[in-house]
């Protein structure tokens, strides 16, 4: 079972709001859509910038650097040039506050 650990309360992240943090030595990007919370690695697997810089659109995160863009809900590829997918961790609310969990 995975360890969950709590980052953020969720009244700190509305709905079409991104937001970079550290855990553990993880740079990580916490996106809230309409259809709910996700986390992912922050750092952009095509270049060295971090998506929390970048938009959300829907469930899009798009990199400031050179538009890659990846689905926040799994981390796939959705635009070149970006050919690897993003790293998707757990996530879950408990008591007002935004769990990640670091490991499957």
């Amino acid at each position: 079972m995975p360890t969950f650990h709590r980052v953020l309360p969720e009244a700190d992240l509305v709905e079409g709001q991104m937001r970079g943090l550290a855990l553990e030595g993880h740079d990580l990007l916490l996106v809230r859509t309409k259809e709910g919370l996700y986390a992912l690695d922050n750092q952009c697997t095509h270049g060295a910038a971090r998506l929390s810089e970048g938009r959300l659109r829907g469930v899009r995160v798009i990199c400031p650097l050179h538009g890659a863009s990846f689905d926040c809900r799994s981390g796939a590829v959705l635009a070149l040039p970006a050919r690897d997918p993003q790293r998707a961790y757990a996530t879950r609310l408990v008591d007002g506050w935004i769990e990640v969990a670091l490991a499957p």
